[in-house]
């Protein structure tokens, strides 16, 4: 029995000294003044103490179980995340060598025919034809006028049936392409109106004369103003108030319809010869 005593003191005296020494009890708890140590209280304490510790060892396994687990999920997401990112670069670079070897982009064909919405396309420089004139002229499509503009010189005016009448002869230089018959004509105009003319040389009053005209499927009654252009690329120029409700103006394209055929013209087959477009016409 002391033998037994004894070996259950020095083990709990050694328990305790260890979980004084770890810090899982104080020595207050052993040393309080009304502590008696027995045999039973010393068995019972140690069995406290380690059913603690299986205690503590069991919750830090269970940390590290579910540390564990955390850093597997990590895993697997940066895992898929790597996937997904090869995936997208694979994607990209197929895109890339698709878009590299695909053809270009055929350029919209648009004819003379009206599109959906109603309005007839001109590129910027269209053939007019001027009937009362007998020919067909080049002229300039311009957004930024507001009145069309026809090329004449010899400009002089006079009284008939108590209107005003002018007279003139076409503005044309050598380089302009027209029936040649009408560049030795003299016509007379009555007169419509005058307008007044504000341009960076000063104010300038000119007369408007009144012409049928067509371009394409275009046949309307068109005012003209009537000054010389000789020194600008064409002789004629198509305001805002030609196109008004009628036209969409493509300025990426010229000669979008067929030039019109006059008597002593050349036919319209043969105009693809004389469609240059200088871009040096400027007002």
């Amino acid at each position: 029995m002391k033998n037994e005593l004894s070996s259950a003191l020095a083990v709990g005296m050694l328990s305790a000294v260890f979980l004084i020494a770890t810090g899982c009890a104080t020595p207050h708890e052993w040393l309080a003044p009304d502590s008696f140590v027995t045999e039973t209280r010393l068995v019972e304490e140690v069995d406290r103490l380690e059913r603690r510790w299986e205690e503590g060892e069991g919750r830090s396994a269970d940390r590290v179980a579910l540390l564990e687990q955390r850093f597997d999920a990590f895993g697997e997401a940066l895992d898929a995340m790597g996937l997904t990112l090869q995936q997208i670069e694979a994607a990209a670079r197929a895109r890339a060598e698709a878009a590299a070897s695909a053809p270009a982009p055929a350029q919209p064909v648009v004819n003379s025919e009206r599109i959906p919405d109603g309005k007839v396309p001109l590129g910027r420089v269209e053939w007019v034809g001027l009937p009362t004139l007998g020919t067909y002229l080049k002229a300039r499509i311009d957004t930024g006028a507001s009145l069309a503009s026809l090329s004449a010189t010899d400009i002089t005016t006079f009284e008939r049936d108590g209107r005003e009448w002018i007279r003139f002869r076409l503005g044309l230089t050598r380089e302009d392409v027209a029936v040649r018959d009408a560049r030795e004509i003299w016509f007379e105009l009555p007169v419509r109106r005058y307008v007044r003319i504000v341009q960076a040389s000063g104010t300038e009053r000119r007369p408007v004369i009144s012409l049928p005209t067509t371009l394409g499927p275009i046949e309307q009654q068109v005012e003209f103003t009537v000054n010389d252009r000789t020194r600008l690329t064409h002789p004629v120029l198509l305001g805002r108030r030609f196109m008004m409700d009628l036209v969409l103006v493509d300025v990426s394209r010229t000669f979008i319809h067929p030039r019109p055929e006059f008597p002593g013209g050349d036919p319209a087959a043969r105009a693809v010869r004389d469609q240059s477009d200088e871009e040096s016409d400027e007002e």
